[in-house]
């Protein structure tokens, strides 16, 4: 009877003792985190001193094997000079677009507020002598447009706030609420459509409002602008007609200019006929006074002398004004020639 009551006995004072073992385990407090968590608020703390930053998910398997390693770094963090933070890309989906993690784990460096992509294993040792011999030195920073702080990421940064915000309210239509997933989709699209129609309006609006006074003076600066085009228009046209005119005017004078050219062309083709008809007749009384020359003297010396004398005075006479009236033609000609 005693053997059967001690199997019960030992078994509570077990139990007793298990429970108490598990109330001082309670009871003691659970380690403090020496990684910080940063958010879309505190995110800033980074651009002063030393920082080493991990971007995780809780449902990352390789996140998940790096935490050890990172709470280690984390509390060795005062004897290198470093503070450590972490960021939960679901959480704070603004973080990851600001620093365009695309890749989980993603591990950053910072110094003064200049960023460098840490590419190295996750483990202690690794980080420990990624700080202390500082070969971060050799690693190409994020300026300009990359860097965390500058307004493209900003942007980005919000970009990723309003998908997770998106992201968030699809996972309560369908696993909250226990919506299909086509009409989480559809309700999607349409506030889409209607948002995107609404910010349509409102562009609208706005440029009634405030651009109406400057279409007016646009106009109004269109239509002095077509005037003077109007003008040159007219001044080019008049300029077109004067040089026809003028060119008409030109053809004209060339026309009376060749006429007067071919009439005095012909006049001297006159002159030179008659020219050649006075010469003609006068080689003709040459040749009369030359044959009553050789005929010789008449009988009657008297007689043929006084019939000689005034052939001769006849001959020289008509000489004379033939030879005279070539000179005058010939000083007119002279004249006309310049």
């Amino acid at each position: 009877m005693t053997g059967s009551y001690c199997v019960p006995v030992l078994l509570a004072a077990w139990l007793a003792v298990a429970e108490a073992e598990g109330l001082e385990q309670a009871a003691l407090p659970a380690e403090e985190s020496r990684v910080q968590p940063m958010t879309a608020s505190n995110w800033t703390l980074v651009m002063e001193g030393e920082w080493m930053l991990k971007f995780y998910a809780p449902w990352c398997p390789s996140c998940q094997q790096t935490d050890s390693e990172w709470e280690t770094f984390a509390k060795n963090g005062e004897t290198l000079q470093i503070s450590v933070g972490k960021v939960d890309v679901i959480q704070e989906p603004g973080l990851s677009g600001r620093f365009f993690v695309t890749t989980l784990p993603a591990f950053f460096h910072a110094k003064d507020g200049i960023f460098r992509r840490y590419r190295g294993p996750g483990i202690y040792e690794d980080l420990q002598n990624y700080i202390l011999e500082k070969k971060w030195q050799s690693v190409e920073p994020l300026t300009g447009w990359k860097s965390p702080s500058s307004l493209t990421m900003s942007g980005m940064a919000g970009l990723f706030s309003i998908s997770g915000k998106i992201w968030h309210l699809h996972n309560y239509f369908t696993v909250t609420l226990g919506i299909p997933a086509w009409c989480s989709y559809v309700f999607f699209v349409i506030a889409t459509l209607v948002f995107g129609l609404f910010m349509g309006l409102v562009l609208v609006v706005i440029s009634e409002c405030f651009y109406v006074p400057l279409s007016r003076v646009s106009s109004e600066r269109s239509d002095q602008d077509q005037r003077p085009e109007e003008v040159q228009g007219a001044e080019q046209l008049q300029d077109a007609e004067e040089e026809k005119d003028d060119s008409n005017e030109e053809e004209n004078k060339d026309s009376l200019v060749d006429d007067e050219e071919e009439k005095e062309d012909l006049g001297d083709e006159d002159e030179a006929d008659e020219y050649e008809e006075e010469d003609n007749q006068a080689g003709s009384m040459d040749e009369e006074r030359s044959d009553a020359n050789d005929q010789g003297a008449l009988p009657e010396g008297s007689v043929s002398q006084e019939k000689l004398e005034p052939d001769e005075s006849h001959s020289a006479d008509s000489q004379n004004m033939v030879e005279d009236s070539l000179r005058q033609r010939k000083s007119q000609h002279a004249n006309k020639g310049p």
